[in-house]
């Protein structure tokens, strides 16, 4: 099996998008590209002893909780003033350096929330309406294709980024055995999409995306003979109510012994995803 290592491309980022905290362009794609590299290496020595690449291997919840916890680390390592919350399952996930005592926070107002998604436009469950800078980013997984040899790597396709407030969200019944979540309404959806990070021009088969924004009703008969990836103007009901699962607090997460910084299984060091 062929691993191709994936590429940011810096064209499909937007020029004209705000930026708080003295983020950059740049911070994101070199970030993207870091995971990107991380794939490409462990894939490259899991192909070689015979075994499917980590894409295929991690079920959808894993997989975002690795992406949350590498892009976390990451645009922490690349900005200029943003910092791992060391509070262990604090809020947000990125803090202002130097503005709560050791960098640490249960609950802060000053940073960014990261989250990650199959789900196309940034509909994403979260544990509670804040407000909050919240960066959402969509990725795609191909483990359809056949030949597996010939399957693409994983994608980010859609980074957005805005300011949203509580009265951004609405609540998401709780089931018998499970947590209450909020997730941003419709409005709240547009907001976070006027400011977008970044889209991608790369061409895909239309199955790849058929899970995004309920598209998968027209994606034989209205994307037929056309790979580019549609993204629609507006969340569809079915695209809000259904998400991804979020690992719930605590899992795949070990506290240190002074019970703030959460050391994961998604930190690799020998690939710079370093905390701190």
């Amino acid at each position: 099996m062929d691993v191709t290592r994936n590429q940011v491309n810096r064209s499909d980022f937007n020029d004209a998008a705000v930026l708080p905290f003295q983020l950059r362009l740049d911070d994101f794609a070199l970030a993207m590209q870091d995971v990107y590299d991380f794939f490409y290496d462990v894939n490259i020595r899991l192909v070689e002893k015979g075994l499917e690449r980590l894409d295929d291997m991690l079920r959808p919840a894993i997989m975002s909780g690795l992406l949350s916890d590498m892009m976390t680390a990451s645009l922490a390592k690349h900005s200029r003033t943003l910092t791992p919350n060391g509070f262990f399952n604090g809020h947000p996930d990125l803090i202002v350096r130097g503005v709560y005592p050791d960098n640490c926070v249960k609950a802060g107002s000053e940073g960014v929330e990261i989250k990650t998604t199959r789900k196309g436009g940034g509909a994403v469950d979260t544990h509670g309406a804040r407000n909050q800078w919240m960066c959402v980013f969509v990725y795609i997984v191909d483990n359809r294709t056949e030949p597996a040899r010939e399957r693409a790597p994983m994608s980010f396709t859609e980074v957005y980024l805005a300011s949203v407030s509580t009265d951004d969200f609405r609540k998401n019944a709780r089931g018998e055995l499970g947590t209450r979540t909020a997730t941003l309404h419709r409005k709240g959806i547009e907001k976070l999409r006027q400011n977008w990070i970044y889209r991608l021009s790369k061409e895909f088969p239309p199955f790849l995306k058929a899970t995004s924004l309920g598209i998968a009703r027209t994606a034989s008969s209205k994307y037929l003979g056309s790979f580019s990836i549609p993204i629609l103007s507006y969340p569809t009901a079915s695209a809000a109510a259904k998400v991804d699962p979020e690992p719930a607090n605590g899992s795949n997460t070990i506290p240190s012994p002074s019970g703030r910084i959460p050391l994961t299984n998604a930190r690799k060091n020998a690939c710079g995803f370093r905390l701190g």
